[in-house]
């Protein structure tokens, strides 16, 4: 099945050329920066179908909606769906695009909200599918660094799990628009996919990889965290056998640039020692806070 002439999606950033991402960025930072929010999305309504956990993705998404006027409907597991009771995704998807103007929809497996664009009748933005994509996420990334710093010419560590990670993948993909040095540390076995890296380079980013996060820290602008995720794991020796492989500490940092940015998409999980949040260079609840006017920019784009 086609997706529908005239509907726009969010799926993929790879989906985003960069004018695309950058008029999404400005758009976000106009909204930031505004004294009063227009209701533009007024009688406007969104289903919010989670089929895996969330706080901050969930939350801003409703957030972003209700600022702009919109309401929302919500399935907040597969437990609480008829998915439950061997309904498939693509008769879900059908459903539910008859009872609202657009679906946000974040699942446990890769590829799901592309399969639910082609069988909805209204736009859909993927706020995670499995260690797929996660354009939200990408998306408020790169506004966080913006905000910091400009984003050509600058070198960015990926840290932590980078072959399950999603956030990590789509931000990697986003980045190769810009002028960026890559730089990747990772636990074995937890390195960025092969086939990730080679599309990389296809399109001429610079990736080093590493071992250690000591001996690259002085050089970068950003630090990306990630956390292990444990869910990602077949089972628990796998996990544990990577659990707490590195940790960013205000020790850590000590020979680092004055400017760094060190994000984490959150929840963390150790990987950060809570000291660091009380350090010039920790960014990553005001890279939440921004979840907000990225996504209210993302929702006027595919219903307006």
């Amino acid at each position: 099945m086609r997706e529908k002439p005239g509907i726009q999606h969010i799926i993929s950033i790879n989906d985003l050329d960069r004018s695309a991402i950058d008029t999404l960025l400005d758009e976000a930072k106009v909204i930031q920066q505004a004294t009063s929010i227009e209701r533009s999305l007024d009688g406007k309504i969104v289903a919010l179908l989670f089929f895996e956990p969330s706080t901050r993705t969930r939350m801003s998404f409703a957030a972003a909606l209700s600022r702009l006027g919109g309401t929302s409907i919500s399935v907040d597991s597969i437990e609480g769906s008829s998915i439950s009771k061997g309904e498939t995704l693509a008769d879900t998807i059908r459903v539910v695009s008859g009872y609202v103007d657009a679906i946000v929809l974040r699942h446990p497996c890769e590829g799901a909200a592309r399969l639910a664009s082609e069988f909805a009748s209204v736009p859909v933005i993927n706020a995670g599918d499995g260690a797929g994509q996660h354009p939200s996420q990408t998306l408020l990334d790169l506004y966080t660094i913006r905000e910091a710093m400009p984003l050509d010419g600058i070198d960015v560590g990926l840290l932590g799990d980078l072959r399950y990670g999603r956030t990590a993948h789509s931000l990697a993909h986003a980045l190769s628009n810009y002028d960026v040095r890559l730089h990747t540390i990772a636990p074995n076995g937890l390195e960025l996919p092969a086939n990730l890296v080679e599309q990389l380079k296809e399109q001429n980013t610079e990736i080093c990889e590493y071992d250690s996060m000591e001996e690259i820290l002085p050089e970068l602008d950003v630090l990306y965290v990630t956390r292990i995720q444990r869910e990602r794991f077949p089972d628990m020796a796998s996990y544990a056998a990577v659990a707490e492989s590195y940790r960013v500490t205000p020790e850590a940092l000590g020979d680092v640039k004055e400017s760094l940015a060190i994000l984490h998409p959150l929840p963390r999980a150790g990987e950060i020692d809570p000291r660091v949040d009380a350090l010039p260079y920790a960014r990553y609840f005001e890279q939440a806070q921004n979840g907000i006017p990225i996504r209210m920019a993302m929702l006027q784009k595919v219903m307006l």
